[in-house]
C-alpha cells in the first residue's frame, strides 16, 4: 500500500511546484471525488510549493515526498491560488499496486 493525495499533478519539470492537472490520467477527475485533496478543497490549478517543510519544486518531487509516508499521515500542504498562498492539512489516503 502506498501514500496517495488523490489529485493528479503535472510531471513536467518545473521549478515553481507541482501543479494540480486539468485533467487526471485515462480520463479520470484530476481531483478524486472524496479523495484527500478534495477533502482539503484543493482544485485544478492549485500549486502545490510545500509539504510539511519540504520544498516541492515540481511533481515528481511531490510524489516521491508523499512516498515516505503512510496511508493515514497527516501533512501539511502549502500551495499557491490565484497569487494567494495558503495551507491546509491533509490526511493521506491508501493506494494499492502502481496505477
Amino acid at each position: 500500500m502506498y501514500a496517495k493525495i488523490g489529485a493528479s499533478v503535472s510531471l513536467d519539470d518545473s521549478s515553481d511546484g507541482a501543479q494540480i492537472t486539468d485533467q487526471g490520467a485515462g480520463g479520470a477527475a484530476p481531483v478524486e471525488p472524496g479523495g484527500p485533496a478534495a477533502k482539503a478543497g484543493l482544485k485544478p490549478g492549485d500549486v502545490i510549493t510545500k509539504l510539511d517543510d519540504r520544498v516541492i519544486d515540481s511533481g515528481p518531487t511531490l510524489i516521491g515526498e508523499i512516498w515516505t509516508h503512510k496511508p493515514g499521515d497527516k501533512v501539511t500542504i502549502t500551495y499557491e491560488r490565484g497569487g494567494k498562498q495558503q495551507t491546509v492539512d491533509v490526511t493521506l489516503g491508501s493506494r494499492t499496486g502502481d496505477n
